[in-house]
């Protein structure tokens, strides 16, 4: 007999149909033989409602109270699915995160999980129950407050749980067939990838693919989990998220996919006196605003007035914590300017084949050159490539440089539910 884990997002309960759907499915792997627990998100939009209620509420900031209103998208999906499942003849008990034993640590809103004691969970398998867990949420055991992981959380906790029991596969379920080499709604001929790596899905991931979250793969690649990313709407094989096996990288493509990411800002600060210390002082104050950054650029610094200019991107969300920040150090900091830009996309070419493969960033760069669109900023890693342009010329790009590389297939892609969720 199987472990297997299963995580379904809000596309694919977004209903009382579609959780009927998701519960025969389940019912389906239980009758196979198999232990089943799931992991759910919140029904559809049911987390962006409960924002935009709170926000019409109070206008407040409430990060403990937050947490508590978010958490009850999942409940409801837990508990309707149970039902579901139940009315199937299939035994099926729901979990909140704290119940299935997730503990978390840090920010309300963004807590990670560290450690999962899944005794109860164990419990109800051994009694021949299916496990549907709430996801998206853990327990803190410090404050002994209820947290949210933030968004993606659902896929984090999905994948801790088959760590912590040892499952022979974690299957996320999404509204579209597998991981595909560009985003379905942006290249209607992106290509379904039948395996990739961890270290490539983590590079798609960080850079805009909103399949699997960053810290989901990162948490599967350090505990050895693979990932079958599929869709609910159909019965297709889906994609595999590996680590790397012997005899995989001769015959493997040089390109993995092209991803992009429309939720992150420029701020560029004029005037920086070029000597040792001044990007020190700039960076320590937006660490302190706790402001994650991307790409960074510093200008080469004029010779007659010794000072140089210093670009980053960060999350959109973000800039007002680090404009905040900034000013409040100009003196110590030095700048004459503060200069925050929302309308940049930014663009990444993904392959482990670079390493071995020359003319990559040649034909990446020419593509982008014949399609007319300007680059801001540059960024790479060994797999990687990005470039930040204009936000209103990321479709085109896209679609230039999948082209470019031979990655279109012949036929379209489906998305069964509209949100890559």
């Amino acid at each position: 007999m199987s472990l297997v884990v299963q995580k379904y997002g809000g596309s694919s309960v977004a209903d009382a149909d579609a959780i009927r759907r998701v519960a025969a499915r389940i019912a389906e792997t239980r009758r196979a033989g198999n232990d089943v627990v799931v992991t759910v998100s919140a029904m559809g939009d049911t987390t962006d409602e409960l924002i935009d209620l709170a926000n019409a509420v109070s206008g407040g900031n409430h990060p403990r109270e937050m947490d508590v209103l978010l958490t009850a998208g999942e409940r409801i999906s837990m508990s309707l699915l149970a039902m579901a499942v139940r009315d199937l003849g299939v035994p099926a008990q729901s979990f909140t995160g704290p119940q299935a034993g997730v503990v978390t640590s840090g920010s309300y809103g963004r807590a990670r999980i560290i450690d999962v004691s899944p005794g109860r969970l164990r419990d109800a398998l051994a009694s021949g129950h299916v496990a549907i867990v709430a996801g998206f949420q853990g327990y803190n055991a410090e404050s002994q407050d209820i947290q949210t992981l933030g968004r993606g959380g659902s896929d984090t906790t999905a994948v801790a749980l088959a760590a912590a029991l040892d499952a022979d596969v974690c299957e996320i379920y999404t509204d579209v067939d597998g991981v595909f080499s560009a985003d379905p709604r942006i290249v209607p001929s992106a290509r379904k990838l039948d395996r990739i790596t961890y270290e490539e899905m983590m590079e798609l991931a960080a850079s805009g693919a909103k399949v699997l979250m960053p810290r989901c793969v990162e948490y599967a690649r350090r505990f050895d989990v693979p990932i079958h990313v599929r869709s609910s709407f159909s019965g297709l094989e889906g994609t595999w998220v590996v680590g790397e096996t012997e005899g995989d990288t001769m015959e493997e493509p040089i390109i993995a996919g092209v991803a992009h990411d429309r939720s992150e800002a420029k701020i560029t600060v004029i005037g920086v006196p070029d000597v040792p210390g001044s990007a020190a002082r700039l960076f320590e104050a937006v660490a302190r605003a706790d402001v994650n950054i991307d790409m960074i650029v510093q200008n080469v610094s004029a010779v007659a007035t010794g000072v140089t200019d210093i670009s980053f991107t960060l999350p959109q969300s973000a800039t007002g914590a680090a404009r905040e920040a900034i000013e409040a150090d100009r003196e110590a900091i030095g700048y004459t300017e503060l200069v925050v830009d929302d309308s940049i996309g930014k663009i990444s070419l993904i392959g482990a084949g670079m390493r071995s493969s020359s003319g990559v960033s040649a034909k990446f760069f020419a593509a982008l050159r014949d399609a007319g669109v300007n680059i801001e900023m540059i960024s790479t890693s060994d797999i990687r490539i990005s470039v930040v342009t204009r936000a209103d010329k990321l479709d085109v790009a896209v679609r230039a440089v999948h082209t470019a590389f031979g990655l279109d297939s012949e036929g379209d892609a489906v998305v069964y539910g509209g949100t890559g969720r």
